[in-house]
């Protein structure tokens, strides 16, 4: 039990954060609504963790509900960081392609 409020105290100190960086414009709207919602969701799964051990023992699995969460939230932490692999190969191409083209007409314009 104590765990589960420093863990929600913990959430409502990001939440703040979050809710002040949108008012100084730090945040774009897809953003902030993107974390709002990971928070919530972060919060609902602290506050029915035994409804998620007795669901997890059900399906059959050996672990607790909170390891479940643990193992699904890295599952997704290496999606995220692949996701964002791939967008910065792609950036990365953009910035090459304009660099050459600035090169390029560079030189041209100095013959």
């Amino acid at each position: 039990m104590l765990q589960q409020i420093l863990a929600l105290i913990i959430i409502a100190f990001f939440l703040s954060r979050l809710f002040w960086q949108k008012k100084n414009g730090l945040l774009g709207i897809n953003e902030f609504i993107f974390w709002l919602f990971f928070w919530i969701i972060a919060a609902l799964a602290i506050i029915s963790i035994k409804w998620i051990d007795e669901l997890v023992a059900g399906l059959g699995f050996t672990g607790s509900g909170i390891e479940v969460l643990l193992y699904l939230g890295v599952v997704i932490l290496f999606y995220f960081i692949f996701r964002l692999r791939l967008r910065l190969e792609r950036i990365e191409r953009d910035i090459t392609k304009i660099v050459r083209n600035i090169a390029s007409n560079n030189l041209n314009s100095k013959k």
